[in-house]
C-alpha cells in the first residue's frame, strides 16, 4: 500500500508459466527469496522471513490518492477467460477445510467516498488513535481499489467455501453502506473465533514502484492492544501466503518495501494490533503502476490472485 486504505496512514501479474518453477522464479525474485519459496512449494511450514516496519515513504501514501472514480467503474473490459467470483470451472465441495472459520476483509467499502464525515472519525486502535477507514486508492482509469478488493474477496471465498470452510466477510457491498471502521473489522473477526483472517488491499504509490508485499503483526502489548500470542502464527499464515500467491499469480514481491521478501511487519495498523486471531494483510500489487494495473484490473487475473491467497490459507490451516 502506499497506503490510502483502511488503517494505513501516511507517515503513514504477468501469467506465470506451467515451466521448471525454480527457473521461473530465479527470474523474478532474490536468491534468499527464491531458496525459501522453494522450500515452501515442496511442503514445508514456509519460510522465515520478516521484514521490519515500512519506510513512512514507502509505507501508505493511501490518503493522498482519492480514487479517481469512487462509484467504482473503470478498469478493463470484461475478460471472456474469466470465470468470474462462482466459475463453474471450480473443483466441487470437499471437507479439507470443514469446521475451519475463515474471515475475509475487503479492504475499504465502495460507498467511503459519500461518508467523509464517519470515516474520518477517530478510533482507539490499542496503541493510539486514527481514522474510521479511509477511501482507498485507484488506477489512473478510475477502478477504484475498494472494487478490487470486493471482487479478489468474493473469489475468495468461492474458493475456501468449496473446500467446506465457513467464510464471513466483514463488509460485503452495500451492507453496510461505509466501513466498518478498523477496530470494528479486527472485531468481527474476533467474534467469529476466526481461524485465520485476511485484510484485502492494492497499493497507491509511485509509477515502477511494483509487486506485492504481506503485513505481518509485531508483537505489541499497549493500550487495548496484544498482538503476542498471535504474531507467531500470523507470520506463519502469511509467509504461506506469499509464497503461494507468487507462485499463483507470477506477480513479484515489491520492489519498494520488505528488500524483496514480499513481507513487511507493522505494528501501526488497528486491524492487526485488536486482532486474538491470526491475521494478515495483502497488498495484492500497485495500482498506480501501470504494468501492475493492467493485471489488477484483469478478471482472469484476480481469479490467480484469490486462488494464491487461498492456497496459502489452506496450507496454513492443515498445519
Amino acid at each position: 500500500m502506499s497506503y490510502v486504505g483502511p488503517d494505513f496512514d501516511p507517515p503513514r501479474p504477468r501469467r506465470p508459466r506451467r515451466g521448471p518453477l525454480t527457473v521461473a522464479l530465479a527470474a523474478l525474485v532474490p536468491g534468499a527469496l527464491l531458496g525459501w519459496l522453494v522450500y515452501e512449494t515442496a511442503g514445508g511450514p514456509g519460510g522465515s522471513g520478516g521484514a521490519g516496519p515500512a519506510s513512512p515513504a514507502a509505507s501508505s501514501a493511501r490518503a493522498s490518492a482519492p480514487p479517481a472514480a469512487p462509484a467504482g467503474g473503470g478498469g478493463s473490459a470484461p475478460d471472456p477467460k474469466d470465470p468470474g467470483p462462482a466459475g463453474s470451472s471450480a473443483p466441487a465441495v470437499s471437507g479439507a477445510l470443514k469446521g475451519k472459520v475463515v474471515v475475509i476483509d475487503p479492504g475499504h467499502n465502495p460507498g467511503n467516498y459519500r461518508h467523509p464525515a464517519e470515516i474520518n472519525r477517530q478510533v482507539d486502535i490499542g496503541t493510539n488513535r486514527k481514522e474510521c477507514d479511509t477511501t482507498g486508492t485507484s488506477t489512473n482509469s478510475g477502478y477504484a481499489e475498494a472494487r478490487f478488493t470486493l471482487d479478489v474477496a468474493h473469489r475468495l471465498r468461492t474458493l475456501l467455501e468449496r473446500q467446506g470452510a465457513t467464510v464471513r466477510l466483514t463488509h460485503d457491498g452495500d451492507s453496510p453502506p461505509w466501513g466498518p471502521c478498523v477496530d470494528e473489522r479486527a472485531r468481527i473477526g474476533n467474534t467469529a473465533r476466526a481461524d485465520a483472517a485476511v485484510s484485502i488491499h492494492a497499493d497507491g504509490s509511485a509509477q515502477g514502484n511494483r509487486g506485492f508485499h504481506v503485513i505481518l503483526p509485531a508483537p505489541v502489548h499497549a493500550g487495548g492492544a496484544d498482538t503476542r500470542a498471535i504474531a507467531g502464527p500470523s507470520k506463519d499464515l502469511g509467509t504461506r501466503i506469499a509464497g503461494r500467491y507468487l507462485r499463483s499469480t507470477g506477480e513479484p514481491p515489491s520492489n519498494y518495501v520488505g528488500d524483496g521478501t514480499g513481507l513487511v511487519t507493522r505494528k501501526d495498523l488497528g486491524g492487526l494490533n485488536l486482532s486474538t486471531v491470526p491475521k494478515v494483510f495483502i497488498e495484492c500489487g500497485n495500482m498506480r503502476d501501470s504494468k501492475d494495473a493492467a493485471l489488477l484490473t484483469s478478471g482472469a487475473w484476480r481469479q490467480k490472485a484469490a486462488q494464491g491467497i487461498s492456497e496459502g490459507i489452506v496450507s496454513f490451516l492443515r498445519g
